[in-house]
């Protein structure tokens, strides 16, 4: 019987060779060193005046920033879960709620 072959060339030799799961990068953690060392000097009142400025002046911008910080999970209690209810409305063929 003829023995397999090994891929050798491409990336065969480099796996596993790459960061561990799990470790940041480290030029994006400088650059978010930098960035809040920045905001705190943006403002007189800090970084925190400085953001409120930009929620009223500049919104979509700063909401897009909120999202960007949220959770992408929610996670519940599991002591006091969350309820869902639904209700389903049969509405009669040409029936109209009056508008009092």
């Amino acid at each position: 019987m003829a023995e397999k072959s090994r891929k050798v060339g491409g990336s065969a030799g480099n796996r596993g060779k790459g960061r561990k799961k799990g470790v940041p990068n480290k030029f994006t953690g400088t650059l978010k060193e930098m960035i809040l060392n920045a905001l705190e000097g943006a403002h007189e009142g800090g970084g925190i005046e400085y953001l409120k400025g930009q929620a009223k002046d500049n919104p979509a911008a700063f909401l897009s920033l909120v999202g960007k910080v949220l959770p992408m999970t929610v996670a519940g209690d599991p002591e006091n879960p969350l309820k869902t209810v639904t209700v389903v409305e049969l509405v009669a063929p040409g029936h109209r709620e009056s508008s009092d």
